[in-house]
């Protein structure tokens, strides 16, 4: 089915739910996942803020990834670094990388007028990609 997929997750409930989605679409077709984390800055003329750290992030990866291998799934972590509003591109661009069929992840829950409103990833996500996305909730 699915040989190559990319896992996007962040610090949302929804994650473990990405990942289990993304071992079972690679498990299918013994396939391969890369798990994606986005890494947002935000800058203005005082200065860059970011989120969380460079090790808190990679951590989060190399856990989800290490979850995946114990599973059974060939399974590598990717942290990629952008501006703020930037993130849904940098998920595309490293499902075309890998060559991904489909891309996971998760939603936060809002509605498609919210999501609209908001500029959500998952929004942005889906209305950019030239592949499957597969939204789990």
């Amino acid at each position: 089915m699915y040989e190559r997929v990319v896992a996007a997750i962040d610090h949302s409930e929804s994650t473990g739910r990405v990942l289990a989605a993304a071992r079972e679409l690679a498990q299918l077709s013994a396939g391969e996942v890369w798990v994606v984390h986005v890494r947002e800055r935000s800058v203005s003329k005082y200065g860059g803020t970011e989120a969380e750290t460079a090790s808190d992030a990679r951590q989060e990866v190399d856990a989800a990834a290490a979850a995946l291998a114990d599973a059974g799934v060939k399974a590598q972590g990717e942290t990629r670094h952008t501006m703020v509003g930037y993130a849904a591109r940098e998920i595309i661009a490293s499902a075309a990388e890998h060559e991904a069929g489909v891309i996971v992840m998760g939603s936060k829950g809002h509605g498609d007028l919210a999501g609209l409103l908001l500029g959500s990833t998952t929004h942005k996500v889906i209305q950019l990609a030239d592949r499957p996305v597969l939204v789990v909730r």
